[in-house]
């Protein structure tokens, strides 16, 4: 059974590579199931078509699994339903059957298949290249090694607490395939080779119309979150600084650049997954090679499954963001509503509008999830109340993977099939800025720090015009309004930890905010705290689409008490988390069934 499963295993790898990467006209020559590895690479261009086939293997939204991910954390509820869900992930009774952690695992082992791939045919090739050819092929050998060490780094901070196999080579038999775990030292030391040699050997740009791949910037951004990861501040922090100071990244303008169809590839941008609307007919929506993504269904309300929303603290911090009065962004026009939510109008019917009042919101909460209050940012091309039903006690949902600004539903991207072409930002500048304000002050407790590591952190702040942080007139910005407090290093840590990491960052990243509660070491604390929290409920009356009065009930959240009402039972969260959550069956993922079944040396001493 073992050697059949790991035949079909090298059949469907060898081939995918061929049947995905290859042109038709190639195909049409010769049946690329018949093909050996020393008849398919042979020269400058199967490298190249081959390092494709690496890229497609990272588009697998296996690699990230977004939705289990922050199920897993503090910072969603799993869809519809509520207060009751079967949800294993955000219930903490996931085990090594469970689909996440197996289908990530064999996500993340076909990327290293095929880089391993391109890394020993480049290696067999090389002294037949010169001059530009060999240019080309030092790009190939870069860009590969450097995506077998993001695979590798995944794996070590996602499953096992770091100890898992390593394969550095292309199995050339069934019992190549059978390899014992490595201690999690060795994994580290292997992945930040290979991501040391992507520093070395990437460029930090590319020409016009190759957006998407690998830098140097994109190296260095992995190594210094894996030493983050691991406590060493003094590292990350050199990492970090390299970025910034070396590197030509920047803020953009408008954090909503960074999450819809809008702006992609833009100047924040240091790693990113490309998406299309160019579906693939041969293969499923979910296809591990498809060009489009899903992740737009899974998130949206509208036309979509809505499996997972905002947890409701999240909505409570979106929800009063102090704005920055200074920032002209922040004053607005709107139209005038009555009591009954019907705009007002003059006798010619013209709505009356109010004029220069400040935002009801952020621009970031704006740009990363939908309330139903928010007047001032349309949901879906409809005002915001207008939108959705925000019913079933389902009180905000994510704008972020989704096409709310450019289509009615999601449905209008795609009828019949899942499917989007807004890309994923895996890693963007403002994460930089923040983990390097965290390295700053040593994870708080380093006071010297703090007045750097605000600049860092008020510069994500401003660029979302919310009021800075520290006493009035200091730092970059002295006239924009702060929050006259003088931060040491432990309360700066835990604005980071409880404030500006979960706004900047939510739903993003590789795992960012499992991770984070992990190496910060407060997940169990983390949702004992929150399963005792309360919140209470109001209406929110709108104009309909016919322009009558509408109300959507108990669809506004507050943290805080609402005069004559009881708290809201069905908001209640996290109490099953709380009680099951155990740090070594949980924190990390486990080790998969489908690894154990499949290999009779996973469990040798290496």
């Amino acid at each position: 059974m073992k050697k059949k499963t790991y035949k079909k295993l090298v059949f469907l790898l060898v081939t995918s590579l061929c049947i995905f990467s290859c042109s038709e006209d190639f195909l049409e020559e010769t049946n690329p199931v018949e093909l050996s590895t020393s008849s398919f690479w042979l020269n400058i261009n199967d490298l190249e078509t081959g390092l494709t086939a690496v890229y497609n293997a990272f588009k697998d939204g296996n690699i990230l699994r977004t939705g289990d991910e922050y199920n897993r954390s503090d910072m969603t509820f799993p869809g519809w339903g509520r207060p009751n869900t079967s949800n294993v992930y955000w219930l903490q009774t996931f085990n090594n059957s469970s689909d996440a952690p197996n289908a990530k695992w064999a996500a993340l082992y076909k990327g290293i298949f095929r880089a391993n791939q391109v890394i020993e045919a480049t290696e067999r090739l090389y002294p037949e290249f010169t001059g530009e050819t060999l240019e080309r092929a030092d790009l190939v050998m870069a860009q590969a090694r450097t995506f077998r060490g993001l695979f590798y780094f995944y794996l070590y901070t996602g499953f096992n607490n770091g100890a898992v196999p390593i394969l550095d080579y292309v199995p050339q038999s069934i019992d190549d395939y059978y390899q014992p775990i490595s201690p999690a030292e060795t994994v580290q030391e292997f992945y930040r080779a290979d991501l040391e040699y992507g520093v070395e050997n990437l460029p930090m740009t590319y020409s016009e119309g190759k957006a998407g791949r690998l830098t140097s910037g994109t190296a260095l951004a992995l190594l210094g979150k894996s030493y983050l990861y691991e406590g060493d501040y003094t590292m990350a922090a050199q990492y970090f600084k390299t970025i910034i100071d070396d590197h030509p990244y920047s803020l953009t303008p408008d954090i909503g650049s960074n999450f819809t169809t809008r702006d992609e590839f833009n100047e924040e941008s240091i790693l990113e997954i490309g998406y299309s609307l160019n579906y693939k007919e041969e293969l499923s929506p979910y296809g591990q090679d498809q060009n489009s993504s899903t992740i737009n269904f899974a998130f949206s309300p509208v036309g979509g499954w809505r499996s997972l929303y905002p947890a409701c603290w999240l909505n409570d911090l979106y929800r009063n963001e102090v704005l920055d009065m200074q920032d002209p962004r922040n004053t607005v026009s709107r139209p005038e509503t009555d009591a009954n939510g019907l705009i007002v109008r003059d006798e010619e019917g013209n709505p009356v509008m109010e004029e220069n009042v400040p935002r009801v919101f952020s621009l970031r909460t704006s740009a990363s999830i939908a309330l139903v209050d928010d007047v001032d940012t349309q949901y879906y091309l409809k005002t915001s109340a207008q939108g959705t039903a925000y019913n079933n006690a389902e009180h905000c949902y994510w704008r972020k993977y989704t096409n709310w600004d450019i289509a009615e539903s999601e449905r209008d991207i795609s009828a019949t099939t899942p499917r989007s072409g807004v890309n994923v930002r895996v890693i963007r500048l403002a994460d930089i800025y923040l983990m390097y304000a965290e390295a700053l002050i040593a994870g708080g407790t380093n006071d010297a720090g703090v007045d750097e590591a605000l600049v860092y952190i008020n510069r994500v702040r401003r660029r979302s015009a919310v009021r800075l942080l520290g006493l009035d007139g200091t730092g970059e910005y002295p006239v924009n309004d702060h929050d006259n407090v003088s931060y040491n290093a432990q309360s700066l840590m835990e604005h980071l930890m409880h404030v500006e990491r979960p706004l900047e960052l939510s739903a993003e990243g590789n795992a960012i905010r499992t991770i984070d509660l992990r190496r910060w070491g407060i997940t169990k604390q983390r949702f004992e705290e929150l399963s005792q929290r309360q919140y209470w409920s109001d209406n929110f009356k709108f104009e309909t689409e016919k322009g009558e009065s509408g109300t959507r009930w108990g669809s506004i959240l507050s943290g805080t008490e609402i005069e004559g009402k009881d708290p809201e039972p069905k908001w209640t969260e996290f109490e099953q988390a709380a009680a099951n959550y155990t740090e070594n069956l949980h924190g990390y993922w486990p080790i998969p069934n489908s690894e154990e079944v499949a290999n009779p040396r996973l469990y040798d001493t290496p």
